[in-house]
């Protein structure tokens, strides 16, 4: 959820197309705007609403300088821990 606020600020609906597009990253919305509440609550993520001129004003989310340290922690450890999962894939968890 972090990396899709890395380019700047989004709608909680624009956020759930980018993740829920192909079924895998996202199951449906009302597991998005928990995730972003606790983000919030955690001080990763801030909101701000902003008027549209498609319907009612917009909740938007960005990245705090807290939640970008997180991201950029979690970017650093991403390739041991993905590297680990195939492994264990391909090998059936046998050393």
């Amino acid at each position: 959820m972090l990396a899709t606020l890395a380019d700047g600020s989004r709608y909680g609906l624009d956020l759930a197309r980018s993740l829920g597009g192909d079924g895998l990253l996202l199951a449906s919305e009302g597991t998005l705007y928990p995730l972003l509440a606790r983000l919030r609550k955690a001080g990763m993520v801030s909101t701000i609403w902003q008027e549209s001129a498609e319907g009612p004003p917009r909740r938007y989310y960005e990245l705090t300088s807290s939640g970008r340290e997180a991201l950029d922690t979690f970017v650093g450890v991403w390739p041991r821990f993905r590297n680990a999962v195939d492994d264990i894939v391909e090998t059936g968890g046998t050393p």
